[in-house]
């Protein structure tokens, strides 16, 4: 190809409007019944408002602190202008507050910027809670500080990392320490952080600073001065103008990764039942045929068919189609995760096949004395061919459940996303280890209540 002609050649979009691209069309295939509608209608109206945000291009950013630490006056300095309420008192902010900044950037159209109330308002338990929320409906997060990290924030720096949340660390009130003390006090901070934080840049500000005077009488007095709010205005422009599109993205397959999860475990949940049913149903007719049929070859044919049978009505009931070919992939992943399913049934059902077809061969010889063993061989069979469908069952829906974090899934592309891009891979933190073996967090006030409970209670 000449240099002309590769000239020529389409680019491909930038990675934020492929992910844009590829969520369009992942949530105009998404089906649901009208229960699940019902059910799930609270988050997927969330799905939808951040779906919508991506779309017009209106990042939201969450200011996130300790009371008393400057949130409002860090965002009015941002703004230019007294917006959010503040006051001598602690405390001012008794729940969230929002409003619209709009500076000149190149890839989005407005920025929502959202103070909440200090998290040491609050008691212990509903600390979580709010961080849960603050992570779910926010793109970009700045966590102020005005002094050494505190248990309290050190708490709610894990649950936002936990979350997979893009951060901004801020030291406000740098006017209260000489140059030294700044120093010594940033390089305590980055010390005590989480591992996965100490990467993040520290931003120094002072978001309403005064200045000390004595007045004639002997008082003393303080007049405020101008903000100094410029490190955090230069980085957070840049960042918003180069990877702000990226930032809604990300936070948009997030909402559709916890979505897709709620979904399958939802319908796993509701289906449980059924599935435990139609379980039963194929277990028995398999051990029927098992204990019927004289062949092996035939026994483990007929078992194979009855697996793939069961796999393809699973799939049918937790509403996830699926062809031939995926079932017996998916049997094949299944026999791998329990031996039972594989080698080890195979040479029991040889065995004892082989047992029965001697029997029968003998019975001529023995006057039919040999058929009377037959019987607790066939019964043998037939209990394992219960067992492993049973367990064939259960790993199918465990697959089913898993499915989420495979390919052809927001959650699959948010990992390939964290593993070929460094800075996806420095915003998500720990979110990759923190699914794995959770269910969703999406419902805040549920999911942030207790831990999540196992998956494992939803298999039939």
């Amino acid at each position: 190809m000449t240099p002309a002609s590769s000239q020529s050649q389409p680019q491909p979009p930038p990675t934020a409007q492929r992910c844009a691209q590829w969520l369009g069309h992942w949530r105009r295939q998404l089906q649901l019944s009208s229960r699940e509608h019902s059910w799930l209608a609270g988050e997927l109206a969330n799905l939808d408002r951040q779906l919508e945000r991506l779309e017009r291009g209106v990042l939201r950013i969450v200011v996130f602190g300790r009371v008393g630490v400057g949130k409002s006056s860090l965002l009015n300095a941002l703004l230019g202008q007294e917006t959010f309420a503040t006051d001598v008192a602690h405390g001012c902010t008794r729940r969230q507050a929002a409003t619209t900044w709009a500076p000149a950037l190149s890839t989005l159209a407005a920025v929502e910027l959202v103070d909440t109330p200090g998290i040491d308002e609050i008691a212990a338990a509903a600390r979580g809670r709010l961080a849960r929320r603050v992570a779910l409906g926010s793109d970009l997060v700045l966590f102020v500080l005005d002094g050494d990290l505190s248990q309290v924030d050190l708490e709610a720096l894990e649950v936002l990392l936990a979350s997979g949340k893009p951060l901004m660390l801020v030291l406000n009130r740098c006017d209260s320490w000489s140059e030294a003390e700044r120093a010594n006090l940033l390089a305590g901070i980055r010390r005590r952080l989480p591992a996965e934080a100490r990467q993040l840049e520290l931003l120094p500000v002072a978001a309403a600073p005064r200045q000390a005077f004595q007045m004639a009488d002997g008082r003393i007095r303080s007049t405020r001065r101008p903000p100094a709010v410029e490190p955090l205005q230069v980085a957070l422009l840049q960042c918003l103008d180069s990877q702000g599109e990226l930032l809604l993205a990300i936070n948009a397959l997030r909402s559709a990764e916890r979505f897709q999860r709620s979904l399958q475990e939802t319908r796993l949940r509701h289906s449980q039942k059924a599935a435990q049913g139609l379980i039963g149903r194929f277990a028995a007719l398999k051990a029927t045929g098992v204990a019927a049929n004289p062949l092996v070859l035939l026994d483990l044919a007929g078992g194979l068919a009855c697996d793939t049978a069961l796999v393809m009505q699973l799939c049918q009931l937790y509403g996830l189609p699926m062809g031939g070919r995926a079932a017996r992939d998916l049997l094949t992943r299944l026999s791998g995760h329990n031996a039972l399913l594989g080698g080890a049934q195979l040479g029991i059902q040889v065995l004892l096949g082989g047992v029965r077809q001697l029997l029968l061969v003998a019975a001529p010889l023995t006057g039919g004395l040999s058929l009377a063993p037959a019987a607790p061989v066939a019964i043998a069979q037939a209990a394992l061919a219960v067992h492993t469908t049973r367990r064939t069952g259960r790993l199918a829906a465990q697959e089913l459940l898993s499915s989420t974090r495979r390919g052809g899934t927001p959650a699959a592309l948010l990992r390939r996303l964290a593993a070929t891009d460094p800075q996806v891979r420095r915003w998500l933190g720990r979110w990759p280890d923190s699914t794995a073996h959770t269910t969703s967090d999406t419902a805040a006030g549920a999911a942030a209540d207790g831990p999540a409970p196992s998956w494992r209670a939803l298999l039939p």
